[in-house]
């Protein structure tokens, strides 16, 4: 990583992270902007090296922004949108309309007519009523413009991850289920419509996976399913999930050698049921954007219970960083001024009214941590500018994205106005 100590402090690029801490304020989320082009060429790498008709799409939902947006423009991505709000800053970033696919289990008819009048011919159909509905409300196109849909099935595949970000098991909002019939259902229905093209599978089978082996099971379980009912198609979406380092211990997902393996298998496959090679998608978003970031933070009140704990506040919390809250998960926070003195295990808490304000237990500190010093939290640029709340009327933080030879500020920090701006008063 390029968040590393130099000359006694936390820096990045050259750039000392105290410095873009006073400038831009606290909470700060830091990017390493050439972390994440750097991320986006090694998919396109791996599979430019299988001579395979491919395409890598972001998953917006990790972090989007007008800039972010820019830069996947810049390094020829495509990208996954699920709301019209997602589809607005990707227009207006200026984002080729014909390289955006509208994801999600729930899209409302208003999402529907403005993304098809924006110009997205791409959508990926994730229940049976979805079907009828674009196909209505595509009904002023013309009679040659048609929706590409690819159908979301649910592949019945178990994960090694959290409950909340397992999705490709039968029981889940998401997706058709192959057992049950609802897949096949959907295709006859797309083949039956006026206005919709399918064009092949999508699938997401959970994230923050670290072996390629449930996504070679995929492969399997579907062609199973496609060689059964005889069913042909021009893509495959193998979704993302590709889990990134939080902690020691978590083990990233090997790129190189997971694909290697990953298509090396659908050759096989393709090969033993007697078809050609589909055009590849997949959708990584936590793996490009949340190892490129910090979070900088500014240390408040250190309160010590005797025999109990010590806890150590800071300026943001659950409101910008709400994973740890919602399900348990764990960060590395470190001191932005390198010390190389005594540590004390403490509770880092955040400050808005709840006992679940918890940014990490247990973390290791100095023991001469005071107010007004700066912690950094790795790993905080996939799902929390994103996911960020005003709950306590809490201002969401700037972002900035850092080059070798520059920092830019992408998002400036939410105005005390600005909360209130949607106030009727």
């Amino acid at each position: 990583m390029t968040f590393n100590y130099s000359a006694g402090e936390l820096q990045i690029r050259g750039h000392k992270i105290s410095d873009i801490a006073k400038e831009y304020g606290t909470p700060v989320i830091i990017y390493d902007e050439l972390y994440m082009t750097g991320m986006m060429k090694k998919y396109h790498n791996i599979l430019n090296s299988h001579n395979l008709s491919y395409s890598v799409s972001y998953a917006s939902k990790a972090f989007s922004s007008i800039q972010m947006i820019k830069l996947l423009d810049a390094e020829n991505m495509e990208l996954d949108v699920v709301s019209i709000g997602e589809l607005y800053t990707a227009l207006t970033a200026g984002f080729p309309v014909e390289d955006i696919h509208f994801h999600g289990n729930n899209k409302t008819p208003h999402e529907i007519e403005y993304a098809l009048d924006s110009g997205v011919r791409f959508f990926i159909i994730d229940g049976l009523d979805e079907i009828g509905l674009i196909d209505s409300l595509a009904g002023d196109l013309a009679p040659d413009d048609l929706v590409k849909v690819l159908i979301r099935i649910n592949p019945s595949v178990e994960v090694n991850t959290h409950d909340y970000i397992s999705t490709g098991q039968e029981d889940s909002k998401f997706g058709l289920s192959l057992s049950n019939g609802a897949a096949k259902i959907a295709i006859d229905l797309i083949d039956k419509s006026t206005h919709l093209d399918f064009k092949g599978i999508h699938y997401h089978i959970g994230s923050q996976l670290d072996d390629s082996t449930p996504f070679v099971n995929a492969i399997t379980n579907v062609y199973a399913w496609l060689d059964e009912h005889d069913i042909s198609i021009e893509i495959l979406n193998m979704g993302g999930g590709f889990g990134v380092k939080y902690v020691d211990g978590d083990v990233r997902f090997p790129i190189e050698s997971g694909f290697d393996r990953i298509i090396g298998h659908l050759k096989a496959v393709a090969a033993e049921s007697g078809r050609g090679m589909p055009h590849i998608m997949i959708e990584p978003g936590r793996s490009i954007a949340a190892e490129a970031a910090i979070t900088v933070y500014e240390v408040g009140t250190i309160k010590n219970i005797p025999g109990v704990r010590k806890y150590v506040s800071i300026d943001g919390g659950m409101s910008d960083h709400i994973r740890t809250p919602l399900y348990g998960a764990e960060y590395d926070v470190l001191p932005v001024r390198e010390a190389a003195g005594d540590r004390a295990a403490v509770n880092v808490v955040g400050k808005l009214c709840e006992s679940g304000d918890i940014i990490g237990q247990g973390k290791k500190l100095p023991a001469d941590l005071k107010r007004g010093d700066l912690l950094a939290v790795r790993t905080t640029g996939a799902y929390h500018y994103s996911m960020a709340s005003n709950y306590n009327q809490m201002q969401k933080p700037a972002v900035v994205f850092v080059g070798e030879s520059h920092v830019r500020q992408v998002i400036k920090r939410q105005t005390l106005e600005q909360l209130i701006e949607n106030d009727v008063m």
